[in-house]
């Protein structure tokens, strides 16, 4: 259920955070959402900002996971799990682990960053195969590449209907061009009161998931947290609806409109 991965995947795109003061995150953040599908509450996901340590070197540990609740599980049982390792400094990826179970559908993969060989492995445990890829510049893994994003582009600097482009690897998908497309400011009503936000649009492959190719739409607080607030999507088959649900650890204050 790719709709899952997506979600996460989007999510994780403001989940970053540098050593530096202007860093809209630090250690400890944690980010609830609940998923709508039609009238069912389908699922919950978590984002988690820990440290860890790679090769003796101190890095940062993105911990994403998302599953089905309640009646929602009974049709489709979704448990997914992704991980980030990326360098507290540039921003540059070290590991990248993917463990998925969507309704019988599995994937276990971890990609390894290696940057004195300019390569990439990636281990596919499941089907015992391994593939190699040349590292190419700024190039990010599914989770690292919108924190590269977030800490390299300043409200200021997003022009409206224009998109930033970043090279990503992904093991579904091997190298390609990750677009975002932004689209100005909204205000988004939510369970904690008015936020006026940025509004993004992810181009996605139209086809067997997505209606078409501008078929999800990401909205994120126009503050200094940059949380993600809201996520819509059109699916193939029905639409899918995310909204924040829980937060801790802000390292700003969240900025709610008063009337």
């Amino acid at each position: 259920m790719r709709k899952s991965i997506i979600l996460i995947f989007l999510f994780s795109f403001f989940i970053a955070q540098s050593q530096n003061e202007n860093s809209a995150f630090s250690v400890g953040e944690w980010l609830k959402f609940r998923m709508h599908y039609g009238f069912l509450n389908a699922s919950y996901a978590t984002l988690q900002v820990n440290s860890a340590t790679i090769n003796d070197k101190p890095v940062y540990h993105v911990v994403g996971h998302g599953e089905t609740t309640g009646v929602a599980s009974w049709f489709f049982n979704v448990d997914d799990t992704y991980e980030s390792y990326f360098d507290k400094n540039d921003g540059k990826p070290y590991r990248f682990v993917r463990k998925i179970n969507e309704g019988g559908y599995t994937k276990d993969v971890e990609i390894n960053f290696d940057y004195k060989e300019s390569k990439a492995e990636l281990n596919d445990r499941k089907n015992k195969k391994k593939l190699n890829f040349t590292l190419q510049d700024n190039i990010q893994d599914l989770i690292s590449a919108f924190y590269y994003l977030r800490n390299n582009y300043k409200t200021e600097d997003l022009e409206v209907g224009k998109a930033i482009t970043l090279k990503m690897l992904y093991d579904d998908d091997g190298v390609f061009n990750f677009k975002l497309k932004y689209l100005g400011k909204e205000v988004v009503n939510t369970k904690y009161g008015k936020v006026e936000c940025l509004k993004f649009r992810p181009l996605v492959q139209s086809g067997r998931v997505f209606k078409e190719q501008e078929s999800l739409s990401l909205w994120v607080s126009n503050d200094e947290n940059r949380i993600p607030i809201r996520i819509k999507a059109d699916l193939a088959v029905g639409a899918i609806k995310a909204d924040l649900d829980g937060y801790n650890g802000l390292k700003h204050q969240f900025k709610i409109i008063m009337d």
